[in-house]
């Protein structure tokens, strides 16, 4: 990257713009740098659509990066510039699932010398991007009942605090949903059983590094799909305990596969794609969109 834009969110705090500073300093060793900072898609829009031949280098979170790709992608403009992240937001998913570091020095050093491959998408029926994951069930509902705590004890920097609430609230009162779930023709869930949680990963990771899609590469040309149907008082505690270890795919009430197109069918149903909730609905179909767009990662050589 020779000449870069630097998307930042406008309303950031003190600390994000502090990092945001720091960021530009590495990547001004090698490159011309421009801020721009905005505060909404119109913002985002034109300074996209105004970038010329610079490169793209988001700082912010799993939801300022889909951001970025959406609008890339309806100016027509995604396969065009190489794309960075610095990771500023709660969860940053996406860079964790990926391995790109978490502090801001360190994400730079690894766009100035990291490497640059073809990162997959995916697009629903109503032709919205995901570029990291999207589930449906007790997550989604998760962060639903987290809305008015993550609101509170986000003015205190704790939105992790309100998520975690919010899960708890939903596990104790789900129970379940009858969804029929279709990858690449194979039927999943038959829509008669309830299941629990239901994944549609292009990454491996949510929730702030909870690992859903172990085996999961952005660069594949795969969705992993995954399907619980843990829906017991008992089912439901032990799929959390085995989520967090990273074991919950060998459990024997769980599902998983991989395919380049998904449908899920039934009860009506929200959905959280890349932490933004979207609902209810009884029907979503995903594609994928293999090598849509190139990012930095960091180097394959590195270690």
């Amino acid at each position: 990257m020779d000449h870069v834009l630097l998307i930042t969110n406008a309303g950031a705090g003190s600390n994000d713009e502090r990092a945001v500073e720091t960021a530009a300093k590495v990547l001004r060793e090698q490159a011309r740098v421009d801020v721009a900072a905005t505060c909404d898609k119109a913002e985002l829009e034109a300074a996209l659509s105004g970038r010329g031949d610079r490169d793209v280098v988001v700082a912010g979170g799993d939801g300022s990066l889909h951001a970025v790709v959406a609008v890339l992608r309806r100016l027509d403009d995604l396969a065009g510039p190489t794309i960075g992240l610095i990771p500023l937001g709660t969860g940053n998913d996406f860079a964790r699932g990926v391995e790109i570091p978490l502090t801001p020095e360190a994400a730079a050093r690894v766009i100035l010398s990291g490497e640059p491959r073809k990162v997959d998408i995916l697009v629903d029926d109503d032709d919205h991007v995901v570029v990291n994951a999207v589930h449906m069930g007790v997550g989604a509902e998760a962060a639903i009942e987290a809305r008015p705590w993550k609101s509170a004890f986000g003015k205190l920097k704790l939105g992790k605090v309100g998520y975690a609430i919010g899960a708890v609230v939903a596990s104790s009162k789900t129970q379940g949903l009858r969804l029929r779930v279709v990858a690449d023709g194979s039927v999943l869930a038959d829509g008669r059983h309830r299941v629990l949680q239901v994944g549609v990963l292009n990454g491996s990771k949510i929730g702030g590094g909870t690992e859903m899609a172990p085996d999961a590469v952005t660069t594949d040309g795969l969705a992993d799909v995954l399907v619980s149907f843990s829906v017991s008082p008992l089912g439901r505690f032990l799929y959390g305990v085995h989520l967090k270890r990273g074991t919950h795919d060998e459990r024997h009430d769980v599902k998983v596969a991989q395919a380049t197109s998904v449908s899920v069918t039934g009860e009506e149903f929200w959905c959280n794609a890349d932490g933004e909730l979207a609902g209810p609905m009884t029907s979503r179909s995903w594609s994928v969109h293999p090598k849509a767009f190139t990012m930095v990662l960091p180097s394959r050589s590195a270690g």
